[in-house]
């Protein structure tokens, strides 16, 4: 419990670092070269109207709770909770933006925001392709071997290895994959570079 507990501070700590980043534009790991892998295209749409509708639910419940004559230790600590959910939407939106996958001559690095950071190897890739699904359950999962990071339920990437990575969840629990769904905004540009360095034996 307490080691999920310090996990969850970190990703708060992290996610408002990553706020700083967004401001001044700068990514986090992504070095000179690298091809970089967005995917926050099909998520900004869902974040935007989030963040309004938390904004207008937090005036209007206030403006509610100063009507209703409620007391103020109450006010203020609903006030708080709601200031609380958009700051945990601006640090998700934030994090994603300036941590996207990466691709360098050595691995490929799969990320979703604070919450996921998995390094593969590049001669461990078997295999690249695009394609995946449509109807993802969750956004992070791991079943049968294989790890799964969809974007609005989808996933658009697939990898194949030749031996298992260890891929470690957003609560800390580690697990052994082998195969590799993700979504990106430019599918066919993290497959063209995984695919374009000669330096991958295993993609040869």
């Amino acid at each position: 419990m307490v080691r999920v507990a310090l996990r969850v501070v970190g990703f708060e700590i992290k996610g408002l670092a990553a706020i700083g980043r967004w401001i001044v534009r700068r990514r986090h790991g992504v070095p000179p070269g690298a091809t970089v892998g967005t995917y926050t295209k099909e998520q900004t749409f869902m974040w935007t109207l989030m963040t309004f509708a938390m904004a207008v639910e937090t005036v209007v419940l206030d403006l509610l709770l100063v009507a209703l004559g409620v007391p103020g230790w109450l006010r203020y600590g609903v006030l708080v909770a709601d200031l609380y959910g958009l700051a945990y939407v601006a640090m998700t939106a934030a994090a994603c933006a300036t941590r996207p996958h990466v691709v360098t001559g050595e691995e490929l690095r799969i990320r979703y925001g604070v919450y996921l950071d998995l390094r593969v190897p590049r001669d461990l890739i078997a295999a690249v392709r695009t394609g995946g699904s449509r109807n993802e359950e969750h956004l992070i999962a791991v079943e049968d071997g294989r790890l799964t990071v969809a974007i609005s339920s989808q996933t658009n990437v697939t990898v194949e290895l030749t031996e298992p990575v260890t891929v470690v969840r957003p609560l800390g629990r580690r697990a052994e994959v082998t195969s590799i769904r993700f979504f990106a905004d430019r599918p066919e540009r993290m497959v063209t570079a995984l695919r374009s360095h000669e330096d991958s034996p295993a993609l040869s």
